[in-house]
């Protein structure tokens, strides 16, 4: 942990001694893998082992023993949310190709375990006080549709039986009207992408409520329900869920074309970019900021679609706000859990449903790891984004809004 954090903190030095940064750090892909596997360690080591209710911490400011129940699921859907399309890369003869093998066979055996109900780390998915199993639920549901041949396709019949009842029993779950539809829908997508049947009033009815339900706004942006929130929320959840669930609407001729919901995706990433200081900094702005740079998931799930238009710059204005964000201290405990913060341990930027298995929506970040060695992100030289181009008096086209 400690030589994965003080590279970080050089890396980042040395970006700031370079005010063009011109020439791309040969180490960026390495620090992506090294930052991504030191997060989601502590909690596919522990799955596999059946340990993981034993030794994760819950830190919150809730005190509820039915919230605490429901974080585990939390950690878990979240982190294979974001390392899955990193897996499904599958293994090779590289030290990364080697490490990504081990870490599949960790992600294999901790899923086994997870849906086993003699292991003592079997999940709840389904809890009379909290709705919150279907929120995560259908973070493991996107992703295993992100890793369909490394996870999904190596489990063996008996989890995949699990998995499928587990996630049929989410239908007891009425969702808010808000973007927890969107989670329904995403759970009968799985469910059709693997199974050929889903509830289609579940699949559809988030898909209308976005599209046809006058939520969008403008400009890449949708409400979250009736009233519109300025915070991430269209990043975290409506823009990557709602786009995923078009594309398996569109594999099996349900519904809409995706293609506007892809423009309008990747005007939001754009966005986002944009929103990237020259130093690594974002806006702090609305609830759930504690899931650090994973209210960047829309752009990272953009990269990975190649919905971005320069991507040398994308990884650039990323990279920096990995070195900014996770070089800070106190990120993780002595154990290696994540803490509950935005720069560090600051419980109090919180809200009271946040705990430690939520901080591992983080991992989303991380999507672009996806994309192989050779794939224009990683291979295209470093260059400077918009937005630090701007604040060095360099030229910069105007910005322009997406038409309707």
């Amino acid at each position: 942990m400690k030589r994965i954090l003080v590279s970080l903190l050089l890396c980042a030095a040395l970006a700031a001694c370079s005010p063009k940064a011109a020439q791309p750090l040969p180490s960026e892909r390495s620090d992506w893998v090294d930052a991504l596997t030191a997060i989601s360690r502590p909690v596919l080591e522990n799955l596999s082992a059946g340990t993981l209710k034993e030794k994760m911490p819950f830190e919150s400011l809730s005190d509820d023993p039915d919230r605490r129940k429901v974080s585990y699921l939390e950690a878990v859907g979240r982190t294979l949310c974001g390392i899955a399309p990193w897996l499904e890369l599958g293994p090779d003869g590289s030290d990364e190709g080697q490490l990504r093998d081990q870490y599949i066979q960790l992600t294999l055996k901790a899923l086994e375990n997870a849906f086993d109900p003699a292991c003592p780390d079997c999940l709840e998915f389904w809890n009379p006080t909290y709705r919150q199993p279907l929120v995560d639920a259908a973070f493991l549901a996107e992703g295993l549709l992100r890793a369909p041949t490394q996870l999904w396709g190596r489990l063996d019949d008996q989890t995949r039986e699990r998995v499928i009842s587990r996630f049929r029993e989410s239908r007891r779950i009425e969702p808010f009207r808000n973007n927890w539809l969107l989670f329904a829908s995403m759970i009968e997508a799985f469910l059709l992408e693997q199974t050929g049947e889903c509830d289609l009033s579940r699949l559809q009815h988030g898909v209308d409520q976005f599209l046809k339900g006058g939520w969008y706004k403008g400009d890449g942006w949708y409400s979250d329900g009736d009233a519109f929130h300025l915070d991430y929320y269209n990043s975290i959840v409506i823009h990557p869920m709602l786009t995923e669930v078009l594309l398996v609407m569109e594999r099996h001729g349900l519904g809409p074309s995706a293609d506007v919901q892809l423009k309008r995706h990747a005007r939001l990433a754009e966005q986002l970019e944009r929103f990237i200081t020259p130093d690594g900094c974002y806006p702090v702005v609305g609830r759930s900021i504690a899931y650090r740079c994973g209210v960047f998931h829309a752009l990272s799930d953009a990269v990975l679609l190649h919905l971005v238009k320069d991507p040398g710059a994308t990884r650039s204005a990323m990279t920096a706000v990995l070195h900014r964000q996770l070089s800070t201290p106190d990120n993780f405990d002595e154990a290696g859990w994540l803490r509950v913060g935005f720069c560090g341990s600051q419980l109090e930027i919180s809200e009271s449903y946040i705990n430690t298995g939520s901080s591992y929506l983080c991992t989303a970040f991380f999507l672009p790891l996806g994309l192989p060695a050779d794939d224009p992100f990683w291979a295209s030289p470093a260059q400077d984004w918009a937005t630090k181009r701007a604040w060095q008096g360099e030229s910069v086209p105007a910005d322009h809004a997406l038409k309707n």
